[in-house]
This record gives structure tokens, sequence and C-alpha cells, in this order.
């Protein structure tokens, strides 16, 4: 089976680095927001080309975190997609804000700005951009678009590690952006760990005490936070992972380029390509198919593993039926939803697999 991850499959250089970074911290004896953090901290601040960036426990919280940090809450607005893990929106109502859903372009499955203006209101006051699938699109209209509107940008980068539109990299485009190192993220972690990314020294020093109880030094609390700090193991491991990123991203471009110029079936549709070279990560290479059942059930003959990013929308789940949205609907989204398929592109994929996706894709007759 040709799987959408295989972890077992990595470098075994990469597997003992790893375990080196954990004896490394297992012998220092600190283990919560020591050395290792600060460090990895550091590395990826300047990977991202930004000042400052702050270790948390996982994506969900940092995009929470960079909204507390900016005064989003109750009573304010934020504007994001209803195309994007669950997460993203939760981020925004533990902040205590009220999300509002814009629809995508169907071109791409990334936030409409025509929705997105039509989503606007006086109590506007952010934006949160997700950097879906990996690509990093149009930055300069959505910069344009929240200086307009006086609300701030907020960058959703789960899936988008080390994206670049016009040599900048996702997450410096807005006033903080928010990373996971999910395990199965471009960069990943062996459980779960984020990062929040700024060139704010403010904004910063302020997620710097939300993620740790909301404490200034030591036992002073000047205000409210949570617990929500990045392990000396994770990020021990993770600096470990840095160095095999650019390799990994490079097979994950080669992989989507052969699928893009290999894939050809009338049933299928690809995504648009990224307008730069390096605007996409491929954290997923997304297809979509009006029979999308029967094309997954055939894969999975052809023992080619695919998953559904994502097959509910936003305003579909339980907790979210009544939540704002485009008055015009989110047409786009909900087809989107019924017809999006994510195939294996991985950076451990051989050439061989490949050629199988590309096989078992174009052999699909349908129903």
């Amino acid at each position: 089976m040709i799987l959408m991850n295989d972890f077992k499959a990595e470098p075994p250089e990469l597997r003992e680095a790893m375990l080196g970074a954990a004896r490394r911290v297992l012998e220092s004896g600190w283990y919560v927001l020591g050395n290792e953090v600060v460090a990895f901290e550091k590395q990826w601040a300047v990977a991202c080309g930004v000042d400052y960036a702050v270790g948390v426990g996982n994506g969900m919280d940092a995009i929470e975190i960079a909204l507390r940090a900016l005064d989003v809450g109750s009573g304010d607005e934020v504007i994001t997609t209803p195309m994007t893990a669950f997460a993203t929106v939760l981020a925004i109502l533990r902040a205590g804000a009220t999300p509002v859903l814009a629809d995508i372009n169907p071109e791409t499955a990334l936030l409409s700005i025509d929705s997105a203006a039509r989503c606007v209101t006086p109590k506007t006051k952010a934006l949160l951009l997700v950097h879906l699938y990996g690509q990093v699109r149009n930055m300069k209209a959505w910069l344009d678009f929240c200086a307009k509107h006086g609300i701030k940008l907020v960058e959703d980068c789960a899936q988008a590690h080390l994206a670049t539109w016009q040599g900048k990299v996702a997450g410096s485009f807005g006033a903080a952006g928010a990373y996971s190192f999910y395990p199965t993220k471009n960069l990943g972690a062996p459980g779960d760990a984020g990062m929040l990314v700024t060139d704010d020294e403010a904004i910063a020093q302020r997620a710097g005490r939300l993620r740790n109880y909301g404490q200034s030094i030591r036992y002073h609390h000047p205000e409210l936070g949570m617990n929500s700090r990045l392990d000396e193991i994770h990020a021990a491991m993770l600096a470990e992972r840095m160095g095999w990123l650019p390799e990994f991203t490079e097979r994950r471009r080669q992989i989507a380029k052969t699928y893009q110029m290999g894939i050809k079936n009338p049933k299928i549709r690809l995504l648009a390509s990224p307008e730069e070279s390096l605007a996409h990560v491929f954290h997923l290479y997304v297809i979509t198919c009006e029979q999308r059942g029967a094309l997954q059930a055939h894969l999975e003959q052809h023992q080619v593993q695919s998953h559904i990013h994502y097959p509910i929308p936003i305003h579909h789940q339980e907790p979210c039926r009544d939540i704002a949205r485009d008055p015009q609907g989110l047409g786009n989204s909900e087809r989107h939803a019924t017809t999006c398929l994510s195939l294996p592109c991985h950076p451990q994929m051989t050439d061989s697999n490949v050629a199988a996706v590309i096989a078992a894709v174009n052999s699909f007759q349908g129903a």
C-alpha cells in the first residue's frame, strides 16, 4: 500500500539524530522552557525571516495566542474560511471572538477576497488567512485588503512550512503567523507542537506570557494565560528535523510536478498551479472528482491510500451551524468538500510509487 505518510521509511540517520536529541534533553535534566526551546525558536525565526518566534503546545494554541496578543476577543469578528481544519475556527472561538466564514476560490480552494469583502462589518477586527494545502498566493492583495479595512492579518501556516511568495516566507506577512508541528506536517514533531512568529516585539512578549499561565516573571501573573508550552524534547527533535526540511520539501515539489504533468483523466480536475515555484510546499496534493467515492475505492483496490481534506465544511459541523457567513452563501466550499481528494505526496515516496499513483488515477473510468 502506498501510504499518505510513511514515518517508518524516513532515513535512519534522521531517526538516530532524533534519538540523540531526546538523549541530550534527558541528560540535561531540564524539560520545560529550556535551552532547546530557545534555540529552536531562534532557528525557526531565522528560517521564517522574522524577528521573534514563540514555541507553544500546538498550532491551534498558536492561533488563539496570536489573536489574544492582538487584543482580538469578545465583540470582535474574525473572517476566515470554512475549508480548513476545525482547529482554525475553534481557536477564534476560544479567543472569545466571533468567526465569520467567507467562501473559497474553486481554482485554489483558498479564501476568496471578494467573498471576504462581503463579510466585513464594523466589528471585523482580523482576517485569519489559511495557507491551505501548503500554498501562499496573492499576498499583496490581502495586505491591501487588511490595510483598507483597518484590520489585522493573522496567518494560519499549519500546512505551509517555509512556502514563500516574492521572497517572503509564510507567517511573515501579517501581524503574526501560526505554525503547527503535528507529526504529519512538512516539519513535524513526534507529538503536538506549535510556534507563533512575528516581527512585533510586543506581540512576542505577550505571547510568551500567555503560553505560560500569563506569567511575566516567576509567580507574577499580570493576566490570565494558558498552559501551552513547546516541550524541550520536541524542540530538540524539530531542530534536528530542520536540516532535512529543504530536501524533503524539494521532493514534495518534484512529486507534485510529476502529478501535474502525468495525471490525464477527464474525470479528474487539478487545482491551479502555484504562482511561483516556491509558493507551494505541497503538504497535500489535492485533486477533485465528481465521483470521489468511486475514485477512492478504485485507488484502494490499486493499493493507493487517499484522504479527504476536508469532507465537512465548518458551517456543517454541529456546533457551527449558525455561524456567521458570506450573505451570498458558501457554495464553492460546499462543492469542494464533496469532491476533493488528497493523493500521497510525501518525501519517502519512490519514483515507482509516484508512477503507480498516476497510473491508478488515470485508469479510473467512473461508475
